[in-house]
């Protein structure tokens, strides 16, 4: 039996007894002194007391680490590839073996523009695909602390024109591309679902020439608009400050994000504004309450808001295009395998077509 294990056996007993008292610590309870002995590295200072706050710390410490074991994704097929010049224009891919060429899933991670990293979705959606025969490939793009918006949106484009440029090489299906992502990452699949077609058939760069479409877009907690106008009209509070807007307009102050001048580069990067009647289907999922924000909200508090899901749904149901609206607090069932089934539907069941559409 591991440590972690055996912690989380006892560690609840002690914290129902210890919640009534007052500065339970391995001194004066005879439980946290025998757990102390067993787990001496959950003493955090290393003073030779265990105090409550230390136990409970080391069991989310535990916690943590037995995640993180457990999501380690195997390695890719092909690791750290360029796609692009900047040093985070890289992508991985895991390939399905498949005599037939086979559909892709791109994974774009979320971390406000700012952070976040292509290993952090989930096995269980790995394996999903690939024994679907679905290929899957996850990216990496410039930060707006270093390059602001439309830098991301432009490298998720160069990425899907990248991977389509490979689909001899790696055997994929250019006409089966599809994309997901939660936060920043799913602002960034629909921006890429809805946007016009990229693709410059007359570029000297091979790449250039490929299609920048999709045939269907996942979004975890995602924004259908960047314009921090329509996020103050839509959530409220002051989800509209979020540390990041700042960032990705290049921006010093609030009042600045007035200049009408940004007008044009709020419409370009907010996927909303480009949905029309011939884009693809989505499935989305948010977990924040679906209601006002508190008066004392926090900057940025609401900017994963149900209301960006349901603004989408309803101009999405307007043109007739199909969607997928789950809420958590009403979901039944597996989220990951719900919405991996949305994608075999398609990417394997003969969906639309997305190159040249």
């Amino acid at each position: 039996m591991t440590t972690f294990h055996m912690f989380r056996g006892l560690l609840p007993m002690f914290l129902l007894v210890a919640t009534a008292a007052a500065d339970v610590t391995s001194e004066n309870d005879p439980r946290l002194k025998r757990w102390l002995q067993r787990f001496p590295a959950a003493d955090a200072n290393r003073d030779g007391v265990l105090t409550e706050a230390e136990a409970r710390g080391f069991r989310n410490r535990q916690q943590q680490q037995r995640r993180r074991t457990e999501n380690r994704l195997p390695e890719p097929t092909h690791a750290d590839v360029a796609y692009g010049p900047h040093q985070r224009n890289v992508l991985d891919v895991w390939l399905a073996e498949s005599d037939e060429p086979t559909p892709l899933l791109i994974y774009i991670h979320g971390g406000g523009f700012v952070g976040g990293n292509k290993r952090g979705f989930s096995t269980a959606i790995l394996k999903a695909c690939q024994d679907s025969g679905i290929s899957v490939a996850a990216i990496h793009y410039r930060f707006v602390s270093t390059d602001p918006f439309p830098a991301p949106q432009q490298d998720a484009a160069r990425a899907v024109q990248f991977l389509r440029s490979k689909a001899t090489d790696w055997n994929l299906d250019p006409q089966r591309v599809a994309a997901f992502g939660g936060s920043a990452g799913a602002g960034l699949s629909l921006w890429l679902g809805f946007h016009d077609d990229l693709a410059d058939p007359d570029s000297d760069d091979p790449v250039a020439r490929q299609s920048s479409r999709l045939v269907a877009v996942g979004s975890r907690g995602g924004q259908s608009s960047y314009d921090p106008r329509v996020i103050k009209d839509w959530v409220g509070g002051r989800a509209h400050e979020h540390p990041s807007i700042y960032k990705c307009y290049d921006v010093a102050s609030l009042d600045a994000l007035d200049d009408p001048k940004l007008q044009p580069l709020y419409d370009e990067v907010s996927a909303i504004t480009h949905l029309t009647a011939d884009d693809p289907p989505v499935w989305m999922l948010y977990s924040e309450p679906n209601a006002p924000l508190p008066a004392d909200a926090r900057p940025g508090q609401g900017i994963h808001h149900p209301v960006f899901g349901l603004k989408l749904k309803a101009a999405m149901d307007e043109l007739g295009i199909e969607n997928v609206y789950r809420h958590t607090s009403e979901f039944r069932g597996d989220r990951d395998a719900d919405m991996v089934q949305f994608f075999r539907r398609h990417l394997l069941g003969g969906g639309r077509s997305a190159a040249g559409s």
